[in-house]
């Protein structure tokens, strides 16, 4: 039973702008999409209504393939969000997409003990969690 109130079981997509609605449309549709700028040809995530590199307002969606590199990750021992009190420990991770942007998300299905994650590649798994289809990876291969 949740002690949660409705503000706090707000989906992610309430912060952010319509940029993000057609983010949260794609991966409901099953596909993580990123924003890729008409002026500079820069990617990135998470959305915004202009590119974060040259604020150029021109860009367009692109599809990401699904695959991606781990950059950074650690486990988190203290919830900084309510919702997440009751999944102590986890891990928060940034992947570098094959097209370029890189993405806060989370590993799952890690083999017990499983340490060596920096440059490891992972595939995208697209999970409900939160009222939402959130993107988070997988690992896909052997250890380089």
């Amino acid at each position: 039973m949740s002690n949660m109130t409705s503000s706090e079981q707000q989906t992610p997509s309430s912060d952010w702008g319509p940029a993000g609605d057609e983010y949260w449309a794609a991966l409901d549709a099953g596909r993580l999409t990123f924003q890729r700028c008409d002026t500079c040809g820069k990617p990135w995530l998470p959305p915004r209504s202009e590119c974060p590199h040259c604020w150029s307002a021109e860009w367009r969606w692109e599809a990401a393939k699904g695959t991606a590199t781990v950059v950074s990750w650690v486990i988190y021992h203290t919830a900084f969000d309510k919702r997440f009190k009751d999944r102590l420990p986890y891990n928060v991770a940034v992947v570098e997409l094959d097209e370029g942007p890189r993405m806060v998300t989370n590993l799952v299905d890690l083999p017990e003990g499983e340490q060596d994650l920096i440059g490891r590649r992972v595939e995208l798994v697209i999970q409900s969690d939160l009222g939402r289809a959130l993107p988070r990876f997988r690992l896909s291969g052997t250890a380089p």
